[in-house]
């Protein structure tokens, strides 16, 4: 009797361990290709923007070869709906910087989708929009389980939710125009935003043909005019337009007085005219 219990006592603790080893890798599996999914999300548009975007002005900006993309946009459709797939509560529980680099990757996308809607027979994004209606304002972008535009991409769900408070995405979102920031050769990704965002940053600042010193004033986009309140909420302990260029000093390889007047923010902010032409390739 005691060796029949003995052996049914083994095989149950065989069968225990069986079934929890068989558990334990099936959500070793699952995890993986969680993962996996996380991690691909943005591949294929990251593939996209590698063929269709080339570097000009001295690698500061790129034009977008939006003919190109018009012959792939059923690989851009998929992307998009992968995005469109994200339920708002998984968007929740991601961390700050997954959650970032996926709200500006899908501004971008989608701005480029909308230019192919009327491309070629467009020589500005604002072509899209009409005398009373903003082309930024038009809800076609299903995101987050919503029917929303570019701007509440922008403004709500980046600048208004107050979870980033980061203004370097202003060198990141992509208006689909000559006066932007350059639209980036690869997809924004959680591991890599931090970098990305200062290279942006730095890319954008040191283009002498949209920022530049002259004498003690610096002219600068357009772009710190419309949203200078955001260079102002203390991100890295500045307060200030001038107090956010000095964090980029180093790249900015200004002379001795320039350095100067930059370190003692002794100088007048202008603003230049703003190019809003299709920032498309020749």
């Amino acid at each position: 009797m005691a060796s029949v219990i003995a052996n049914t006592t083994n095989k149950l603790s065989a069968l225990v361990r069986f079934t929890l080893g068989a558990a334990l890798l099936s959500s070793s599996m699952m995890s993986n290709v969680y993962a996996d999914t996380s991690t691909n999300l943005h591949a294929s548009w990251t593939e996209l923007l590698e063929q269709n975007i080339s570097p000009i002005n001295k690698g500061h900006s790129t034009a977008v070869d939006y003919a190109a993309f018009k012959s792939q946009e059923s690989e851009l459709q998929v992307y998009l709906d992968k995005l469109s797939e994200v339920s708002r509560a998984d968007f929740d529980a991601w961390s700050k910087e997954k959650q970032l680099a996926f709200l500006i990757n899908a501004y971008n996308a989608w701005t480029v989708e909308f230019i192919l809607t009327e491309y070629p027979d467009l020589e500005s994004i604002k072509d899209l929009g009409s005398l009373f209606s903003s082309p930024w304002d038009k809800e076609f972008i299903p995101l987050l389980g919503k029917k929303i535009s570019l701007n509440d991409i922008e403004h709500g769900l980046i600048r208004g939710s107050d979870r980033y408070n980061d203004p370097r995405i202003h060198f990141a979102v992509n208006c689909a125009s000559i006066g932007c920031p350059a639209l980036r050769e690869e997809a924004y990704t959680a591991d890599n935003l931090e970098q990305q965002l200062t290279q942006q940053t730095e890319r954008f600042l040191t283009d002498t043909s949209r920022n530049y010193i002259k004498g003690d004033s610096f002219y600068l986009s357009s772009i710190f005019k419309w949203y200078g309140d955001d260079f102002e909420v203390g991100f890295r302990g500045t307060k200030s337009i001038q107090s956010f260029i000095g964090l980029y000093a180093e790249a900015l390889t200004l002379n001795t007085q320039q350095a100067l007047t930059l370190k003692n923010q002794d100088f007048n902010v202008k603003f230049l005219d703003y190019n809003w032409k299709l920032n498309a390739t020749k």
